[in-house]
């Protein structure tokens, strides 16, 4: 049972908390706290990480899981709170080192389906995924149904988000506990750019899974086991 356990989950680029609702009852099942931050109307890093210090400091020895950008919030909040939290879990996530970005790790990534499907919205100021190819980017191992509740939901991201840079030092970041999830299907941040950040910043213990971007919809349960087992 995880009863003295809380996460903290942070969603990834143009999603909410709602992408939760399937991982975060089965944590609650086995006894786990879930706290789950809507950062969709937020528009920049500092703020992402303003939120959900606010929240890492009233719930002290959290388990702060980062999806996807949601990586980069979650490595920030271990920079300014790096005693409050228990273990930070990058769940298919950017991984960034001192100074790097979120945009900037993506451009390197040649298999991904992100950056050459972008489409600037608001003047610029935001971004969505082409809707041709969300699926895929996405949701490829996902049932129909989850793939229209996701879209259904999406909103643009900023791109002064993505762009920012993540600051971290090693004595505070660095000396909390990262674990992180592999996914091996991903078309959004693909395995091997997900190898390569862990090779600059090694995690302990990795785990993977053979799916898409969005196991807390595709693989819901396996997830759940790896994060109890935690």
């Amino acid at each position: 049972m995880s009863a003295d356990k809380t996460f903290v989950l942070i969603h990834g680029a143009w999603h909410g908390a709602w992408c939760w609702h399937k991982l975060a009852p089965l944590l609650e099942a086995s006894g786990a706290r879930v706290i789950a931050p809507d950062l969709a109307s937020m528009e920049s890093l500092d703020d992402c990480a303003a939120r959900v210090t606010g929240i890492v400091e009233r719930e002290p020895g959290v388990v702060l899981l980062g999806h996807s950008r949601g990586g980069a919030v979650a490595s920030r909040v271990a920079e300014l709170v790096p005693d409050a939290i228990r273990s930070l879990v990058y769940l298919s996530a950017y991984l960034l080192p001192d100074g790097g970005s979120v945009a900037e790790e993506a451009r390197r990534d040649a298999g991904s389906l992100v950056v050459p499907n972008l489409v600037p919205v608001r003047r610029g100021l935001t971004c969505v995924i082409r809707d041709e190819v969300l699926r895929q980017t996405f949701y490829g191992e996902c049932t129909d149904e989850d793939f229209e509740y996701a879209r259904a939901r999406l909103t643009p991201e900023p791109l002064r988000l993505l762009a920012t840079p993540v600051r971290t030092t090693a004595g505070r970041f660095g000396r909390v506990p990262r674990a992180y999830i592999e996914t091996l299907r991903d078309r959004a941040v693909t395995h091997a750019a997900q190898r390569r950040m862990q090779s600059v910043l090694p995690c302990d213990p990795v785990f993977t899974l053979d799916t898409d971007h969005s196991p807390f919809l595709s693989q819901p349960e396996a997830l759940a086991r790896i994060l109890i087992s935690i």
